[in-house]
């Protein structure tokens, strides 16, 4: 292990982790989506409550990051510490699904910003874009595939690149802020399917939840690979100051163009939205910068995104959640048939780009759903963990983070979360696949959860069929 505390990844690379992987699509597409849901004020409330909630979390995290430096595996080790195996393949599993959803709206945003320099590439969603993110799936993959490590360092690079536009969209903004302007857009008025009309603030508020934890899946990246890090206190540090660094870039630029545009215009906005934005203000110039800094970070993102579940398959198999063959390692350290795995998985998810017109929005919201679910077993662990060991402070926290998680989960993304047990069918195929091969059978309580889980995915896969639920 003295090789890796020599060759791994740095404070600064863990930092840039957290940011390329949060800092993608959500970011340069928030303007529109949060004015589509809220005015000015309810989105403010939205993220105190977001910002807390998350906040929670990672106290939530990085606790039981200390307390229990055992479990030193990511997310999914103390869903299942706490609440047993079948829980930690969940987590697991959920984890690495939704990296492969998330690619669909990471694909078509990418595809979109390209389209404005080669008109090939139309609105993202052409056979051209899907041919072209199939393409960078697969390059992507291959470089992931010869080590970790150097994947990572190239996210430093990224994230400096990627922040500049953002930076120039922030000053922008500021110099071209009206006082009278962000007064008229603060309350009351909401915009939904590009109409006018009023909105409660609970609305207001419940709609910008799930906007506003998109742009967050991904803050946990340093803890994930915290047993990569040259010092493992790397990764705490990493955290906070990445997750403080993520608060203020959004906040700034979500909130600063209500008092530049009306709603109305924020919620026209095509994508990227901050293309739209910057170029009423400064020109045609905004807007290729924006298209460019969109481009760069789509790749940091979609970089992230392929590093982080191979990452997850592998520690799986050490914790005997899945088969040995996920998690083999090549000459570079890295998992070559669970990167192959969630290339083709990937490759099917961007094919759907050509089925729907809403590919972004509902990749998006299934992906954050998948993240959710994750977040908020290590919130329900926590306030378990703390609870026993009657430490009441961390509790309180827990318990703080678990009504958020839950609270999220009800109002804003219940169907996405119904509908992602139906990838949880295959995957149980592999979860008991290893417990023949360890000859640790199913108890009666885990074939129990199972047996409900594809229950409710039947429900879910008929829903699709005769349309009650609809993507």
């Amino acid at each position: 292990m003295n090789n890796n505390q020599e060759k791994g990844i740095s404070k600064l690379g863990l930092i840039a982790l957290i940011i390329s992987s949060s800092i993608g699509a959500g970011a340069f597409g928030i303007t529109s989506d949060l004015a589509r849901v809220a005015s000015g004020g309810p989105a403010l409330i939205a993220w105190g409550i977001v910002g807390l909630g998350v906040f929670f979390f990672v106290m939530s995290l990085l606790n039981l990051s200390r307390k229990r430096d055992d479990l030193n595996a990511g997310l999914f080790v103390f869903a299942q510490a706490g609440f047993g195996r079948l829980a930690g393949f969940i987590s697991g599993w959920s984890y690495w699904l939704a990296a492969g959803i998330g690619n669909i709206a990471l694909a078509t945003m990418m595809m979109s910003a390209l389209g404005k320099f080669f008109p090939l590439f139309g609105n993202g969603q052409n056979v051209a874009s899907v041919l072209g993110a199939i393409v960078c799936i697969w390059l992507l993959t291959a470089l992931v595939n010869r080590g970790v490590e150097s994947a990572s360092l190239i996210n430093t690079v990224v994230m400096i690149c990627k922040l500049i536009p953002l930076f120039v969209f922030v000053v922008a903004m500021v110099l071209a802020f009206k006082l009278e302007m962000f007064h008229q857009n603060f309350w009351l008025k909401v915009t939904t399917n590009l109409k006018t009309q009023e909105g409660s603030l609970f609305d207001q508020v419940r709609g910008s939840i799930m906007v506003m934890m998109w742009l967050f899946v991904g803050v946990e990246g340093a803890t994930v690979l915290a047993n990569r890090a040259k010092r493992r206190n790397d990764a705490y540090q990493a955290t906070y100051l990445g997750l403080l660094a993520l608060l203020v870039i959004y906040m700034l630029v979500s909130i600063l163009p209500y008092g530049v545009l009306s709603q109305a215009q924020l919620a026209q906005g095509g994508q990227p939205a901050l293309a739209d934005v910057l170029q009423a203000v400064v020109g045609k110039w905004g807007a290729n910068l924006i298209n460019l800094g969109l481009i760069i970070s789509v790749g940091g993102a979609w970089l992230s995104w392929t590093l982080l579940p191979a990452e997850v398959a592998t520690l799986m198999t050490q914790n005997r959640l899945l088969p040995q063959y996920w998690g083999k390692l090549n000459n570079y350290a890295a998992p070559t048939f669970s990167l192959v795995i969630a290339g083709i998985m990937q490759t099917v998810f961007v094919l759907s780009m050509l089925f729907t017109s809403q590919a972004y929005t509902f990749a998006y919201t299934l992906c954050t759903s998948a993240y959710m679910l994750c977040y908020l077993l290590v919130t329900l662990y926590q306030v378990k963990y703390s609870w026993q060991n009657r430490e009441w402070g961390q509790t309180v926290i827990g318990v703080g983070a678990s009504i958020f998680q839950l609270t999220a989960i009800l109002l804003a993304s219940l169907q996405e979360l119904w509908l992602i047990t139906i990838a949880f069918v295959p995957g149980f195929y592999f979860f008991d696949q290893v417990c023949r091969q360890e000859n640790r059978p199913l108890t009666k309580l885990e074939k129990g959860w199972m047996a409900i889980i594809s229950c409710l995915a039947l429900i879910a896969l008929i829903g699709l069929c005769v349309g009650i639920i609809t993507v």
